[in-house]
């Protein structure tokens, strides 16, 4: 079919591959920094210029990048608000990130519509600071003047793509991105406007939202740009995964999302219930400790860095030798318990050594993410091979002890821009659905991703009597709380 390019616009940064749309072999690449002024202190996010992000993006297409290029898919960061007014400016710049600045704006939306699952029901997750809706509430109660000039609401892959198109007056987004706003809801398919009206004070237009495979238009030159979609879903579109396949992303806070047929509702709220790129489901369920318990761990130990807590670690046994470590350090979502604190349990003189904290640390962090896993297996959904992702998933102490506490197989990517590849390929499939030789239900079959693949093996029964110490620790702290 030809060359197709793929474009993930991050926090930071915006990165382009080119691929071969027939194998989605990566033929050249482009990477350029926003620039961005750092956000200023005390957690609060960087309001941004939407600018940024296309001077950005013509940084990263220089040099002839997108030279023969037919079609471009559009990834970037979810939890991003472009408010602009009825003339498709900006009313004021667009707000990314978790935003710590709307927490009690999010909690006013919960008691607004009579609580967490009367937001389940409505969406399939409950009001958290960095989403969208949040941020409207947030915008109407602090900027009341900016609020009342809103007239349409974009994310930021909807913007770049509207402005890729040439500001059309057709807006659009995909399901993936619509899933994230708190108003739009994936088992419905279809959005709230009364949810839009409670946080803003007013209705605004929203994009249309396109499927998986459409085109959102073609460019004066003749470049298809495909419908884009949320970094998240690009990258679990870029890493090949389906049914059974579930994905554990290490970052200092973890996420598990796994594909699944259908929406979950969730009444407790655990669960958010995102669209995926492709026309299924993919709800994740979001834990606050991760790798922040292992920076932690490593601080009060005196290690200089995750790689040598890793080889402490190593000269320990599974279990610890008793301690467990619940890693709550910035209290909990998953299990929902936001204002408690970590627990270090089982302390006997001979587990008080530096290298059986270090284990704990790591057991503790991967026990909280395979508390995730459960919270999705209870509710049915198939984990038979587990996708692990962030820089801590080449540390040894994981690779040792994920496969036998998550009870399943672990595939290790190689490092790649899965997201920017994930976009790429969705521009391949809408521009093989325009010509007629790509089926809109089927996506092409590209080669998967380098990986390193970890077994259980016969390391599964002390695993798992592992992550049994670590459950009735768990339970005996917190009863009742998953």
């Amino acid at each position: 079919m030809g060359i197709v390019a793929g474009l993930d616009s991050s926090p930071d940064f915006t990165r382009i591959v080119v691929c071969d749309s027939d194998t989605g072999a990566v033929l050249r690449q482009g990477y350029a920094p926003h620039p961005l002024e750092s956000p200023e202190g005390g957690g609060r996010p960087a309001d941004v210029d939407p600018q940024a992000w296309l001077l950005s993006l013509g940084d990263a297409a220089g040099g002839g990048l997108l030279e023969g290029v037919q079609a471009i898919g559009v990834s970037a960061q979810a939890n991003s608000v472009v408010p602009l007014d009825a003339q498709g400016n900006t009313v004021r710049p667009a707000m990314v990130g978790g935003d710590k600045r709307s927490q009690v704006a999010a909690a006013d939306l919960i008691d607004a519509l009579g609580g967490r699952e009367a937001w389940a029901q409505a969406v399939g997750s409950v009001p958290q600071t960095g989403q969208p809706v949040t941020k409207l509430r947030w915008l109407a109660r602090t900027e009341p003047e900016a609020a009342a000039r809103t007239a349409v609401l974009l994310q930021a892959h909807d913007w770049l793509v509207w402005q890729l198109l040439g500001r059309p007056v057709r807006r659009t987004t995909d399901r993936g991105g619509a899933s994230g706003t708190g108003y739009w809801s994936a088992a419905t398919g279809g959005y709230r406007p009364d949810l839009v009206e409670l946080a803003l004070g007013h209705q605004a237009i929203l994009p249309e939202v396109i499927g998986p495979a459409d085109a959102a238009g073609t460019t004066p030159e003749g470049l298809l740009i495909s419908a884009g979609t949320g970094e998240t879903q690009a990258a679990a579109f870029g890493l090949g995964i389906g049914l059974g396949d579930a994905v554990v992303s290490l970052g200092a806070s973890g996420s598990v999302m796994a594909v699944h047929p259908e929406a979950l509702v969730d009444q407790y709220g655990m669960i958010t219930s995102l669209a995926d790129a492709t026309g299924m489901h993919l709800p994740v369920v979001t834990t606050l400790n991760a790798v922040r318990a292992l920076r932690g761990t490593a601080e009060l130990l005196g290690v200089p860095d995750l790689e040598s807590l890793s080889e402490l670690a190593m000269k320990s046994t599974p279990g610890s030798h008793g301690l467990v470590l619940l890693p709550y350090l910035e209290g909990e979502r998953t299990p929902n318990l936001p204002h408690t604190a970590g627990t270090l349990a089982g302390l006997r003189r001979e587990s008080m050594r530096p290298e059986h904290l270090a284990r704990a640390a790591f057991e503790g962090m991967l026990c909280g993410l395979a508390d995730a896993l459960d919270v999705l297996r209870g509710r049915g959904v198939d984990v038979r091979r587990v996708f692990l992702l962030g820089a801590a998933a080449e540390l040894p102490a994981v690779q040792a002890a994920a496969p036998a506490l998550f009870g399943t197989q672990v595939v290790v990517p190689q490092p790649a821009d899965y997201a920017a590849i994930g976009s790429a390929r969705q521009a391949a499939w809408a521009l093989g659905v325009s010509q007629g030789t790509l089926d809109p239900r089927t996506p092409p079959v590209w080669q998967g991703a380098v990986a390193q693949v970890l077994e259980p093996g016969e390391e599964l029964a002390v695993g798992q009597a592992v992550r049994q110490q670590y459950v009735s620790v768990r339970e005996q702290t917190h009863p009742g709380a998953l």
